[in-house]
């Protein structure tokens, strides 16, 4: 009996072998669900985080979180969805700069996340790297203002910024904004295709 036992530990594992591409096919994202980004998975506690809206422009929500529009790119939405998973953190000077996981943003800090969020950054940036990213000029779903001083995003028509200017709350830190600010001394940037 003692050898049995090795051979049904074994012939349980191919079993779970076999079985186990047919439970991953399951679990399929579907085209409105989100891959996990920026450190943190998406579950049920999240699905907050992945609202769409129908039309082209993402739309700020009463709760301050974004809505990616339903005809956006995937990149895209997962680049907004992954912004509202940061939105309320507070402004820490120089955080999210030697990791996407930090319990605050800073300006570039907060762009960088949202990007990765899309797989359209490996690793954070300062404003300063900014003006060399990417695409010169702006982009159809995506634009990256930025300084050597300052940088923020405007994704599918929406502000994601650290910045209170323009925005009538008056609120730092990482948050969607319902006003664009003056672009006046900021380059232009885009991911390529966007």
């Amino acid at each position: 009996m003692r050898a049995l036992a090795p051979l049904t530990i074994i012939m349980t594992l191919c079993a779970g072998l076999l079985l186990a591409p047919t439970s991953f096919a399951a679990k399929k994202k579907s085209p409105t669900a989100v891959k996990a980004t920026g450190g943190a998975g998406f579950g049920k506690e999240n699905a907050h985080l992945q609202q769409s809206a129908a039309g082209e422009e993402a739309t700020l929500l009463e709760n301050g979180l974004a809505a990616a529009p339903e005809s956006a790119p995937e990149a895209v939405k997962e680049a907004i969805w992954a912004a509202n998973e940061i939105v309320g953190k507070p402004y820490i000077y120089g955080g999210g700069h030697r990791s996407f996981k930090s319990r605050g943003y800073d300006c570039s800090g907060t762009v960088s996340y949202a990007l990765n969020g899309g797989d359209l950054l490996d690793s954070p940036l300062d404003s300063s790297s900014f003006m060399k990213w990417g695409e010169a000029g702006e982009g159809d779903w995506i634009t990256v203002y930025t300084n050597p001083g300052h940088a923020f995003v405007v994704i599918a028509g929406l502000r994601l910024d650290t910045s209170a200017a323009g925005d009538p709350s008056g609120r730092k830190g990482p948050r969607w904004r319902p006003a664009l600010r003056s672009t006046k001394g900021f380059k232009a940037r885009h991911p390529e295709g966007l």
